[in-house]
Order: structure tokens, then C-alpha cells, then sequence
């Protein structure tokens, strides 16, 4: 086991390396802030503004990770409008390899040992029954606000590749990749998606950075006047011949255009990639810390959230949409894809 402290790349690349044999053996019980792609993305965007916020422990079994806690603890944010805004509370991203997961209620116990004082949440698989279990065990239980069909939740959408239809624009439009537009096209185009953002050119760079990053999978889809109108980094798993679609966003003015499922369509048939699957994530369920109970001590009300303590940990529910009831992965409105 490795002791606590900063995430580092190699850290990174050892995550994507767990999230490969995760997604490979049980798909259901990959976190989605550690698939393949996501750790890449958090560390690379983050760590040279938000680093000594972050906290991280390793578990290894010989030479091969197998566990890992990633802590997000309160800090200042800057956004690209010029306004700060002050995190209070803690969260915690993770996973355990499924043939560890007594490793569980250690990743408990770090978590609560560098967040003690803190309201702090943490979201977990659904289908992860043991999880859930040794959470609730811990003195967590469920958010009620993030239940049903207007809950925070996040779904793991998977589709495979060898039926896609060609993707179409509208008239004027054009794909680019980000080799093409260029680091400051592709990373404004993020910004105006997510407008007041975070991200920044810095961010951007530690992205390029952070490998399997490539610059030729990072898609983009140019409006008429030049303006970036969408993007999407592909992240692909050599492995299990996946791609991940993460993050996804249209600039405001170019919504419910098609933008968003023409651009996912670009992996066509999947022969360019190698694929057979791509994935996507669209919205994660909440556990909370009641007052009373033992284990902590509350730290406030979430009304929103009905409940009465500081703690929370979210089991991601299936989705409620159509798309979702069928399987589909692209072209939900209700889920921005």
C-alpha cells in the first residue's frame, strides 16, 4: 500500500490500468471518475491549479494496483467568467478490483481519516451490492434527492459499432480534430460548452499530456462562422476495444442541432479505432450521514437533499429514459447526448 499524497501521472497511468481489467471482467462495477478515460481527464485538467487539493491512496497486491482512492478536499475555484467559488465540502473518487473488495471499507477508513470535520460524499455503483453494503456499514446511506427520474445520477452507456449510421451535419458545418483547430480552438470550444468553466489553456495542456490523449481522437465540429460548436475527446482502450466518449458539450448557441450524436458518430464502423464498443456517461445516485448515527459528526443541513448530515455516498440507478430502456447510447435530449 502506498501512503497518501498527490496524484501523480504515473499514478494515472496505473488507474487506467485498473480500470481496463475492471471493465474487462465486470463493466458493471467501473466507476465512471475511474474509466479509462476519466482519470486522465481529472488529472490532466487539474493538477496544476487544484494539486494540493487533492489527495490519493494506492493499494497493490505484488507490483499490480488494485485499489485507489482519490480525494477531493475544499478549495477555490476559478471560472473562465472571472468568479471564485469556495468548495466546501470533500469527494471521493475510487475503485476497488472486484477480486479485492475487502480492500472496501479500507478506502472507507483513509477517506474519513484526511476528511474529518468535512461534509463529504462519495458515489458508488448500483450494481455493486458488497460497495454499497459496507458504506451503509460505515454509517452512509442514500441521498432521497437523488433518486428517481430527476436525481443526480450518472449511467454508463455502452454501444457496439458494427451498425452506425453516417454521421450528418447541418448545412456549413465541418468535423475538425484538435491537431487540425489547434490547442486554443479545441480548448475555448470546451469552455463555451460549459460556460462559467473551470478549464483553462493550462488545464488543456495537462490533458495533451496524459496519455492515451490523441490529438487525432479529439473531435470537434466548426460552425459556419468558425466558431468551435461542439467537441469530444475519444479515449480508446486498446484493451478491451472500447472508446470512451468524455467529456461531451455543445456551445449553447448550437444546441438541438445534432451536433452532439453526429460528432459520437465519427468512429464510424469502429475500423479506424479498432473498436467494438464506444462508450458514454449521462448523469450519480447519493448515500448520506445522518445526524445521530455513528462515525462523524454532522456538519449541516442539505434540504435540497432531505437530508440531516455531512456524509453522502451515491449508488448510480439506471437511467429513466427511453434511450436508456433501449439500450441506445447516442441522441438522447434528455441526457445531452
Amino acid at each position: 500500500m502506498a501512503d497518501s499524497g498527490l496524484v501523480t501521472a504515473a499514478d494515472v497511468q496505473l488507474m487506467q490500468g485498473l480500470a481496463q481489467r475492471v471493465t474487462a471482467v465486470r463493466p458493471d462495477l467501473a466507476n465512471s471518475d475511474a474509466s479509462f478515460g476519466e482519470p486522465a481527464w481529472t488529472w490532466g485538467k487539474g493538477h496544476a491549479c487544484d494539486g494540493e487539493s487533492r489527495r490519493r491512496r494506492l493499494w497493490f497486491s505484488g507490483d499490480e494496483l488494485v485499489a485507489w482512492g482519490w480525494a477531493c478536499l475544499p478549495h477555490r475555484v476559478r471560472r473562465s467568467d472571472g468568479s471564485v467559488k469556495d468548495v466546501t465540502s470533500a469527494y471521493l473518487a475510487d475503485q476497488v478490483h472486484p477480486d479485492h473488495s475487502e480492500l472496501v471499507d479500507e478506502v472507507i477508513d483513509w477517506y474519513d481519516g484526511v476528511t474529518v470535520g468535512i461534509e463529504r460524499t462519495v458515489v458508488a455503483q448500483a450494481a455493486d451490492e458488497f460497495a454499497l453494503k459496507r458504506w451503509a456499514a460505515h454509517g452512509y446511506e442514500t441521498d432521497p434527492a437523488s433518486l428517481g427520474d430527476t436525481g443526480s445520477w450518472i449511467q454508463l452507456n455502452e454501444r457496439d459499432l458494427d451498425d452506425v449510421e453516417r454521421p450528418v451535419l447541418p448545412d456549413g458545418f465541418r468535423f475538425r480534430t484538435a491537431d487540425e483547430a489547434g490547442p486554443r480552438a479545441a480548448g475555448q470550444a470546451h469552455v463555451d460548452a460549459r460556460a462559467p468553466s473551470t478549464y483553462t489553456a493550462e488545464g488543456y495542456e495537462g490533458v495533451r499530456r496524459t496519455p492515451p490523449y490523441r490529438g487525432d481522437l479529439h473531435v470537434l465540429v466548426e460552425a459556419p462562422d468558425g466558431t468551435m460548436a461542439a467537441s469530444t475527446i475519444m479515449w480508446l482502450d486498446e484493451a478491451n476495444k472500447t472508446a470512451q466518449f468524455e467529456p461531451v458539450g455543445t456551445h449553447p448557441d448550437y444546441r438541438r442541432l445534432g451536433l452532439g450524436p453526429s460528432m459520437n458518430g465519427t468512429c464510424g464502423s469502429g475500423d479506424q479505432l479498432r473498436t467494438r464498443h464506444a462508450r458514454t456517461n449521462c448523469r450519480p445516485t447519493p448515500l448520506v450521514f445522518p445526524q445521530g448515527t455513528s462515525g462523524g459528526s454532522p456538519i449541516g443541513r442539505s434540504r435540497s437533499a432531505g437530508t440531516r448530515g455531512g456524509r453522502r455516498c451515491s449508488p448510480r440507478t439506471p437511467g429513466m429514459c427511453d434511450c436508456h430502456r433501449s439500450g441506445r447510447s447516442f441522441g438522447c435530449r434528455r441526457c445531452a447526448h
